[in-house]
């Protein structure tokens, strides 16, 4: 199946169905299923210990799917992961730049890794960053970055082989206000420019637009899912906020300030 027919045929970005995971006798995920759209800004959100990063390690195969299955864009990650994780751009929680390449060195040794040439790379990542004070930056070492700035590059290296569909494990953790704002608009700008579709986990509450979509997971099972307004009004609350505590029985200005701190 070519991109093109992948755009037209109302196929999810993800698909995610009855997946369980457990350490020994520790269940991390229980029987969760939703979907990406494709084009959608998604918002994975949960407390620390939800079971977010087991299933990022799911979608990325650091862990094989045992139970359940999960597809992107119609390519069943068990039985085609190849074609499926060729579609996928990551960014995770920990910091994976190499601090003693240059900026451009990093972007280009994983452009090479998905089959770009120099000069295709170049390319590449001149149009990413247009615009972007880091364009000027790009001989500098890594290790010469800020923690935002890391982090930039990082989200500028997934979108380097032109994915359909971003993984965001935590991507602001460790940040200050600043940089998580900028963090996260420049992944809206990346999402809406490029045409593919995120999924961002995260604990943090104020990270969520009220034009989102949204999957409360807790305790391992998906506990509501829908665009901001549906999870409100089926709450019976006045926000997204009141309905995650609703949802949970975790207040969630709580669970942020114990998260940050």
């Amino acid at each position: 199946m070519s991109e093109s027919d992948e755009t037209t045929t109302g196929l999810p970005a993800l698909k995610v169905n009855g997946v369980s995971h457990s350490y020994g006798q520790r269940k991390a995920l229980d029987d969760v299923s939703f979907h990406v759209p494709q084009g959608s800004f998604t918002a994975l959100l949960g407390p620390n210990g939800a079971g977010k990063s087991t299933l990022f390690s799911l979608i990325t195969r650091l862990f094989d799917v045992r139970h359940g299955s999960i597809e992107i864009l119609g390519h069943d990650l068990s039985r085609d992961p190849g074609e499926a994780l060729r579609r996928l751009g990551v960014v995770f929680q920990a910091r994976t730049l190499d601090l003693d390449l240059s900026i451009r060195q990093n972007l280009a040794y994983h452009a090479a890794l998905h089959g770009l040439s120099g000069s295709a790379a170049r390319r590449r990542i001149d149009e990413i960053l247009a615009g972007n004070a880091l364009h000027d930056r790009l001989g500098d070492k890594a290790r010469n970055l800020s923690g935002g700035q890391l982090r930039s590059i990082e989200i500028v290296r997934a979108f380097i082989h032109r994915p359909r569909l971003i993984l965001l494990d935590e991507p602001t953790v460790g940040l200050d206000i600043r940089s998580r704002a900028a963090i996260l608009a420049e992944v809206r700008r990346l999402v809406n420019e490029e045409g593919v579709s995120a999924l961002w986990a995260t604990h943090l509450i104020d990270e969520i637009d009220e034009t989102d979509r949204v999957v409360v997971l807790h305790h391992g099972k998906v506990l509501a899912e829908g665009n901001v307004p549906e999870i409100v009004a089926a709450e019976g609350v006045g926000s997204i906020s009141d309905a995650f505590t609703q949802l949970t029985g975790l207040e969630a200005r709580k669970v942020q300030a114990e998260m940050v701190a």
